[in-house]
């Protein structure tokens, strides 16, 4: 009985395991999708929807975060943006958390208080604009919910030029300020 047992458990681990070799690319955001055409996103307040699709016209960035207030988001990452000496050529750049809207308002008050970067903060409170990206994570362990994965998505006419999306969901790399924005 127990080496019954134990062989039907280590089947579902043998498959599970070879799931990681899979040849197939990650199927999250590439070049030349279009931003999600959403009223899901908020800017200060619940009422005040934000529709990336529509609002951002020429070029810009979207960041995405796993949390306002974490560690890397607010000590590396987004400052990172704010004090980048090419922000400006960017375009219209915003930062988008799985948080609720007052939260990201706390959020940016504390890193810009002045607003002088010009870097909006979004909050996504049910994931589904990261979602619609495929840009999330199971991040239950840590935060209780799905969360965003780290990334930059350099826009042009509604659409990703580029797509930098750290490939271990929260590290500070791939979308780093210096890498996007160069």
């Amino acid at each position: 009985m127990f080496a019954a047992r134990r062989l039907a458990t280590s089947v579902p681990r043998v498959r599970t395991q070879t799931a990681f070799f899979h040849k197939t690319a990650p199927a999250f955001v590439q070049k030349g999708d279009a931003i999600p055409d959403l009223n899901v996103l908020v800017e200060n307040s619940p009422g005040n929807k934000v529709n990336l699709a529509k609002e951002l016209k020429g070029k810009g960035v979207i960041v995405g975060v796993p949390a306002a207030f974490s560690p890397a988001c607010s000590s590396t990452h987004v400052p990172g943006f704010i004090n980048h000496p090419k922000l400006k050529e960017a375009g219209q750049v915003f930062v988008v958390a799985v948080n609720d809207p007052f939260v990201t308002k706390a959020w940016a008050d504390s890193l810009d208080p002045n607003g002088k970067s010009g870097i909006r903060f979004l909050g996504d409170p049910t994931a589904q604009f990261n979602e619609a990206l495929d840009l999330t994570f199971d991040s239950t362990a840590i935060f209780g919910n799905h969360r965003s994965k780290r990334y930059a998505l350099l826009v042009e006419d509604g659409k990703v030029k580029e797509a930098f999306v750290e490939p271990d969901n929260a590290g500070l790399n791939v979308s780093a300020a210096e890498k996007v924005l160069g």
